[in-house]
């Protein structure tokens, strides 16, 4: 068993800002990703004003060997869910909750594909129509590859567009083991190219941020990190997140290394000083939404120097 380091910690939610957005949230039937996929960084992001609202149920119709969402069948669509998702984060801040940027994601709805991306593109619409100043990052699923969904999204212009691409392209379909004496695939059911294909449509058919992510310490090498990372940045991401991959239960996928501080800056520096990546955040704690609002904010600023 591999021992988790000390630089592995996050911290206990707290604060006022976490709490009335907690409660209120709860109030309007609204799914925070943060809470069901067990985010170590919740408190901080939440108090900071960034939160990841999970539209499309809590269940996904894909079984990651990685992810703590729960798998099964998705059931009905809920067409009015742009509708009362913007009505909850206009009551969130209408509270004077500090709310400055706002994660889209959703579970994967492979058997209601471009309905699902027709509620991502309506949530993010409805969300705008309040003009309450926030940014908005969409964290899409692949949709399958079907570009009619990408259109929909495309036409709903969020700030950024994320993919994560999660892992390097030898682990998707690699089984491997877990604490519980079974072996589970990383992304048995997605695909690596496909997920390129994504980053790269959005790229030449938009002007939107293009943005994506990876776990590491799941058998990977550092030479397939960095293929990784220059297969980001062929696709035209201009912001990467590589965060340490943590077990969330006994049966997922077993943690193979935990990286050091100094590995994670060597990525960071790769990823900034030798591709065409401006915003790498590298470290043990890095998630999806890892400061997205701080992350965007720096970027604007790099572009303004080009």
């Amino acid at each position: 068993m591999i021992h988790k380091p000390k630089w592995i910690k996050s911290k206990i939610p707290s604060g006022k800002n976490y709490i009335n957005l907690r409660k209120l949230a709860k109030k309007n039937n609204l799914h925070t990703v943060c809470e069901e996929a067990k985010c170590p960084n919740l408190g901080e992001c939440w108090s900071k004003g960034t939160l990841t609202f999970m539209i499309l149920g809590d269940t996904c119709t894909r079984s990651c060997g990685f992810c703590a969402v729960k798998t099964g069948f998705g059931g009905a669509i809920d067409h009015l869910e742009p509708k009362r998702l913007a009505r909850g984060i206009e009551n969130l801040k209408r509270n004077n909750n500090k709310i400055e940027h706002i994660v889209l994601t959703s579970v994967n709805r492979d058997d209601k594909n471009l309905e699902s991306a027709s509620i991502f593109a309506n949530s993010i619409k409805e969300i705008k129509k309040l003009k309450l100043d926030i940014d908005i990052e969409a964290l899409i699923p692949d949709f399958l590859g079907k570009n009619e969904a990408y259109d929909l999204i495309i036409d709903s212009n969020p700030n950024v567009l994320n993919h994560n691409i999660e892992t390097v392209k030898r682990l998707y379909k690699l089984k491997q083991n877990t604490g519980v004496d079974t072996k589970r695939a990383v992304r048995p059911q997605a695909d690596y190219e496909r997920s390129l294909r994504l980053l790269k449509y959005f790229k030449n058919n938009s002007d939107i941020i293009t943005k994506s992510g990876i776990m590491i310490g799941l058998s990977e090498t550092n030479e397939e990190v960095k293929e990784c990372i220059k297969d980001l940045s062929n696709s035209g991401c201009k912001i990467i997140n590589i965060g340490q991959y943590l077990q969330p239960t006994p049966d997922h996928i077993n943690v193979t290394k935990y990286y050091s501080l100094q590995e994670f800056e060597d990525f960071k520096k790769f990823a900034e000083c030798s591709t065409s990546i401006l915003i790498a955040d590298c470290g043990p704690m890095v998630r999806s939404s890892f400061q997205a609002e701080r992350q965007l904010m720096d970027l604007k600023e790099k572009l303004e120097l080009f």
